[in-house]
C-alpha cells in the first residue's frame, strides 16, 4: 500500500504527454503565482485578460521548447545532470521568446509578476523531475535480490561515482557504505551519498571493523600492480573482490552494475594506458588495401579489428584454416565492423600468394601467420620450417614485387639466441624478410618482436584454468620458469604503431614489462577461483620441455638497443649479415630428409642458437 502512490506517480513519468501535461499545469499555476503575489490573489478585472494571455502563452512557449529538445523522450527518474542542463537550456529559450511576445502586444504583466513566474516555473518543473527520481529510489530500494551484502567501492572518481549511483537507483544485492581512495582531499566528504572512508592503506582495517563481504574496484584505469595491491590487501580478510574492466573493454558502453565482473589474471597484468599516434596510424592504413595472414589467430584476428577501425579501402583476411576465418567474420560482424574479404589459402604456397597478390594488389601487409606452438614444432620442423620461414619469404617476396608499400613481420622473443625449432625459424623468418628488402628497396620491410600474450589460443592460462576446474593437479614445467606476458590489444596496438613509425629496416622490441614467474601465476588463478594453491589444488612440477628455456630474451644485444618516440617501443636493426638462399631452403623442404637433418639444417643457420639437448 506504502509504495503504490509513488508507482502511480512513476507511470505519468514514463509519458511524454503526460509529462507535458503536467508541465502546462505548473506553468501556468507559476503564471498565477506571478500575478497574485504582486497584485493580490483574487486577481481583478482589469488584469484577467493579461492573466488568460500570460497562461496560455508562456506554457505554450516553453513546452514547445522542452519537446523539440527531447526532454519528453527522456526518461526522468534516472536522469543526469546533462538531462537538468537540457531541460535548464529549453526553459530559458521558450521563457525568452515569450518575453519578446510580451513585449510585442499589448497585454500588461507587471515586471515583478514576470520575475516570480520565470523562476517558480523552472523550480516547479524541476521539482516534478526530482519527485520522480525520488520515487524510481524508493520503489527500488525495496526490491533487493534477497540478503544483501554490505560493500565498500575502491576508487571515488567517476566510474566509481556512476557506480553507486547505479547500486542504489536500481537495486541489488550490494549494499555499499562508502568508498576507499587514494585522494587525500576527497577523504572525509560524501560523494553520490556516500562518505569517503579512507584511503588505501586503511582498506584492510575498514573492511574488517565494518563486516564488507564485497569490494568492488571501481577504476578502470588502474594498472596490474594495483590491481594486485588490492587483492593482497583483501586477501586476509576474505572477502568477495569484483572489478570494473579496462578503459578499453568499457569504450563505447556505460559504467554500471552489469560492468562488474570477477577479477581476472588479465587484470593483474594490466598497464598504464597506451597513447598511440591515431592520426599516424591512419595515415598508413585509411583508404589502402590491407592484407593481413594468419587473420584467424589471435594476434591476426585483433589486428583486423583494429585495422578496420581505421577505414582501409578493403581488408584481406587469408587463413589456413576455414573454421577460424568463419569466426573472425562472426566477430567482426557482431562489432559492427565492416566485413573483410575471407581468403582460405596456405601462406607457404607461391602460386595462391601470386593469385591473391595479383587479384587485390595490398598495399600494406600484416604477416602474422606462423607455427607457434614450441613443443609441436619440436616434433614437426620441417613444417615449421616450410611456414615459418620459406612462408616468410613467400610473403614478404611476392609483397615486394607487387609494390606493396609496407611488410610488417610480426616476430617473437623466442628468436633470439633460440632453444626451439620454433624460435630458430622465426629467426630465419627474420633474415627471408631482410633479404626480400634488400631485393625490394621500394617496400618498407619491419619486424616487431614481443613475447607471449595471454589469451592466445596457445596460451598456458586456458590449460590452468581446465586444470583447477577439475580439482588440479596444475602442471608447470619449472618452479623458475618465467615469461613476459602482454595483452593481445596492446600488443596489437603497438604492433600498428611501430608499422606508423616505420621507414624500412627496422627491427621493433616491445616493452613487455618485467617477466612472469609461470608457477607464481598458476597460484593467482587459482586464488582467483576461490580456492587455495598446494593444499586445495595442488601445483606439479613436470620438467622443462624439449625446446623450452627458463627465461626468454627480448634482445641479443641490449647496447646496441634504442629508444623510439613511443616509451613501449624499442628500436634495433635488422642485420642478419649473409642471408641464407631461400632456394637452400625450398631444395632441403623438396628433398626427403630426417626429421633431424632438418633440425641440424635450422640451427647451424642460427647464430648463438642454443638447441634444447645442449643446454
Amino acid at each position: 500500500m506504502r509504495r503504490r502512490v509513488p508507482r502511480f506517480w512513476l507511470k505519468m513519468a514514463r509519458s511524454g504527454k503526460r509529462a507535458a501535461v503536467l508541465d502546462v499545469c505548473l506553468l501556468a499555476l507559476s503564471v498565477y503565482l506571478g500575478f497574485a503575489l504582486r497584485l493580490t490573489f483574487l486577481i481583478g478585472p482589469e488584469f484577467r485578460d493579461d492573466l488568460l494571455f500570460a497562461a496560455a502563452v508562456f506554457p505554450l512557449c516553453v513546452v514547445l521548447f522542452v519537446w523539440f529538445s527531447g526532454g519528453y523522450k527522456i526518461y526522468w527518474p534516472q536522469a543526469s545532470v546533462e538531462e537538468y542542463a537540457r531541460l535548464c537550456g529549453a526553459y530559458v529559450t521558450g521563457a525568452a521568446v515569450f518575453l519578446g511576445i510580451y513585449l510585442s502586444a499589448a497585454y500588461l504583466v507587471p515586471r515583478s509578476s514576470l520575475a516570480v513566474m520565470f523562476f517558480s516555473g523552472l523550480i516547479f518543473t524541476g521539482a516534478m523531475r526530482a519527485s520522480w527520481r525520488l520515487a524510481e529510489f524508493y520503489v527500488s530500494s525495496g526490491t533487493g535480490a534477497g540478503e544483501l551484502k554490505t560493500t565498500i567501492i575502491i576508487g571515488a572518481g567517476e566510474a566509481g561515482a556512476y557506480l553507486a549511483r547505479d547500486l542504489t537507483r536500481n537495486g541489488s544485492s550490494f549494499a555499499p557504505i562508502g568508498f576507499i581512495d587514494s585522494d587525500a582531499e576527497k577523504q572525509g566528504k560524501v560523494i553520490a551519498g556516500l562518505p569517503v572512508l579512507g584511503g588505501d592503506d586503511d582498506l584492510e582495517d575498514i573492511c574488517s571493523r565494518t563486516g564488507v563481504r564485497v569490494a568492488l574496484i571501481a577504476i578502470p584505469s588502474a594498472g596490474g600492480d594495483r590491481v594486485r595491491k588490492y587483492l593482497d590487501a583483501l586477501g586476509s580478510v576474505n572477502i568477495e573482490v569484483r572489478v570494473l574492466p579496462s578503459l578499453r573493454a568499457l569504450a563505447g558502453g556505460g559504467i554500471e552494475l552489469g560492468s562488474l565482473r570477477s577479477v581476472e589474471l588479465e587484470d593483474l597484468l594490466r598497464r598504464d594506458p597506451i597513447h598511440l599516434d591515431e592520426a599516424g596510424i591512419s595515415t598508413v592504413i585509411t583508404g589502402r588495401r590491407v592484407l593481413v595472414t594468419g587473420a584467424g589467430g589471435s594476434i591476426g584476428s585483433e589486428i583486423c579489428v583494429q585495422v578496420l577501425k581505421h577505414s582501409p579501402a578493403e581488408l584481406l583476411a587469408l587463413g589456413h584454416g576455414e573454421q577460424s576465418i568463419y569466426a573472425l567474420g562472426r566477430r567482426l560482424s557482431e562489432a559492427g565492423l565492416p566485413p573483410a574479404v575471407p581468403i582460405i589459402a596456405d601462406a607457404a604456397d607461391r602460386s595462391a600468394m601470386e593469385r591473391v597478390f595479383d587479384a587485390h594488389r595490398p598495399e600494406i601487409v600484416f604477416h602474422a601467420a606462423a607455427h607457434k606452438h614450441v613443443p609441436l614444432m619440436e616434433d614437426n620442423p620441417w613444417e615449421a620450417l616450410r611456414v615459418n620461414s620459406f612462408g616468410t619469404w613467400v610473403i614478404s617476396d611476392t609483397a615486394g614485387r607487387y609494390g606493396a608499400k609496407k611488410f610488417v613481420l610480426i616476430s617473437t622473443d623466442k628468436a633470439v639466441r633460440p632453444s626451439s625449432v620454433m624460435g630458430a625459424t622465426k629467426f630465419i623468418a627474420e633474415g627471408m624478410m631482410q633479404k626480400a628488402r634488400d631485393e625490394h628497396p621500394d617496400t618498407a620491410y619491419i619486424a616487431v618482436r614481443f613475447g607471449n600474450v595471454l589469451g592466445s589460443r596457445g596460451s598456458v592460462v586456458p590449460l590452468f584454468e581446465s586444470q583447477i576446474m577439475r580439482g588440479g593437479p596444475v602442471t608447470v614445467t619449472h618452479p623458475e620458469m618465467r615469461r613476459y606476458f602482454m595483452l593481445i590489444p596492446e600488443a596489437v596496438s603497438l604492433v600498428l604503431e611501430s608499422a606508423s613509425m616505420g621507414l624500412g629496416g627496422e627491427l621493433y622490441v616491445l616493452d613487455m614489462g618485467e617477466p612472469v614467474n609461470i608457477a607464481q601465476m598458476a597460484e593467482t588463478l587459482i586464488r582467483l577461483h576461490g580456492r587455495e594453491p598446494h593444499s586445495e589444488v595442488r601445483i606439479e612440477f613436470t620438467g622443462t620441455r624439449r625446446g623450452e628455456k627458463l627465461f626468454e630474451e627480448l634482445f641479443y644485444d641490449p647496447a646496441h638497443t634504442s629508444r623510439t618516440g613511443h616509451e613501449k617501443i624499442f628500436l634495433s636493426k635488422l642485420d642478419y649479415g649473409e642471408v641464407l638462399d631461400p632456394e637452400d631452403i625450398k631444395s632441403l623442404l623438396d628433398s626427403v630428409s630426417s626429421d633431424e637433418e632438418i633440425r641440424n639444417f635450422i640451427f647451424s643457420m642460427v647464430p648463438g642458437a642454443i638447441p634444447s639437448e645442449n643446454q
